[in-house]
């Protein structure tokens, strides 16, 4: 694919994501996540600290700004924008991919954020785990380090690639090449799907990588398959995009499979499908550090600027201490050990997995 061709590629999907509807019809499941009210908590809204650890740093708020962009017209823009929101309410930021700055250096201003976002803030590189096959580990860890990024995330998008004219159609070998560069990145490295989820299966190879950071990005936010569907030119890719358009893992299943299958020193971050700050505070109850948010904050930012995005942020950072007041947890470690009961669908995947211990400990 040629440099146009990707940046072309890059800034229509801006543009869809923004405009059309390109929700995942699954649901996260999410809302089968029941936490228990506590009509006498013994706290004070004041006395709750939303603070955690993330690569080393030291998080106002357990939320992230996952990728978007990569190569696009606006990405400089977009970059320096949420980079700055991510600064002002105190939660990391990660760039889109920077695959074109393998072939075009002169980018890196794109996603060069750093003066933006603080050098206290945490801020994080992207690339596509299809280039781990291509270029070597040095070369991967120097995208991070021209950005000065504390780390870097590398994005796992089968199900999006199938949907693409122009996508990759090989994914052998990436196993071995993600296990050099974490190695390379001494740990640095944080994996993330792209809104179709992770197996427990794929989050089991992803620990023998040596992989500390999980975002496993289910399915209930937004899905890259429909969001291909408005854009493929040829009837092959589309039926594809069609037929898929709701394929995935629904993000609460998935996020209870990291912590289940991950050791308890690995970071899980729960994205996809999360809007409000009950949806953050579900998804660290059920065993993430902090919780991902793209698509809403993206429309907050197109409607309102800057200060649409802040007040975005800022509503959710409300409601996620609400939640861990009426819950009782004073600090994020304890939100995930609060008791919940899990319902409905949710319940269906966790006893196929026979994962019945789960559903009776908190019930």
């Amino acid at each position: 694919m040629s440099d146009t061709e990707l940046t072309q590629r890059k800034s229509d999907h801006l543009r869809i994501v923004a405009e059309e509807d390109v929700a995942h019809r699954a649901a996260s499941l999410l809302g089968d996540v029941q936490l228990l009210h506590q009509a006498l908590p013994e706290l004070n809204l004041s006395a709750i600290d939303t603070s955690v650890e993330f690569f080393g740093k030291r998080l106002a708020n357990p939320l992230m700004i996952t990728s978007m962009t990569g190569g696009a017209e606006r990405a400089g823009e977009l970059n320096r924008a949420l980079a700055a929101v991510a600064a002002q309410c105190g939660v990391a930021f990660a760039v889109g991919s920077q695959r074109v700055m393998l072939h075009r250096p002169e980018t890196c201003a794109d996603f060069a954020v750093r003066e933006e976002l603080g050098a206290d803030g945490v801020l994080l590189g992207n690339i596509g785990a299809a280039q781990l096959r291509q270029y070597e580990p040095a070369q991967i860890a120097a995208l991070a380090q021209r950005i000065e990024a504390d780390g870097m995330c590398v994005h796992l998008n089968v199900a999006h690639e199938l949907a693409q004219d122009e996508g990759d159609r090989t994914f052998d070998g990436i196993v071995a090449a993600l296990t050099r560069l974490v190695e390379a990145l001494e740990g640095r490295v944080l994996v993330k799907e792209t809104g179709a989820g992770l197996s427990p299966e794929a989050l089991a190879l992803l620990c023998g990588c040596g992989v500390k950071y999980i975002d496993v990005a289910g399915a209930g936010g937004t899905s890259w398959t429909r969001v291909e569907g408005y854009r493929v030119r040829t009837p092959k890719a589309r039926a594809v995009a069609e037929t898929f358009a709701d394929w995935g893992i629904p993000t609460a299943f998935s996020v209870l499979a990291a912590r289940r299958v991950c050791p308890p020193d690995c970071c899980i971050i729960g994205s996809g499908g999360i809007h409000t700050g009950l949806d953050a505070a579900r998804t660290i109850a059920c065993g993430a550090r902090l919780a991902g948010v793209a698509r809403s904050l993206l429309l907050a930012y197109t409607a309102g600027g800057v200060d649409g995005a802040v007040a975005h942020l800022r509503r959710m950072v409300h409601e996620l201490r609400c939640a861990m007041l009426l819950t009782s947890a004073a600090r994020v470690a304890e939100l995930q050990q609060v008791r919940r009961v899990y319902t409905g669908r949710l319940r269906e995947w966790l006893s196929a997995y026979r994962w019945l211990d789960l559903l009776e400990q908190n019930a």
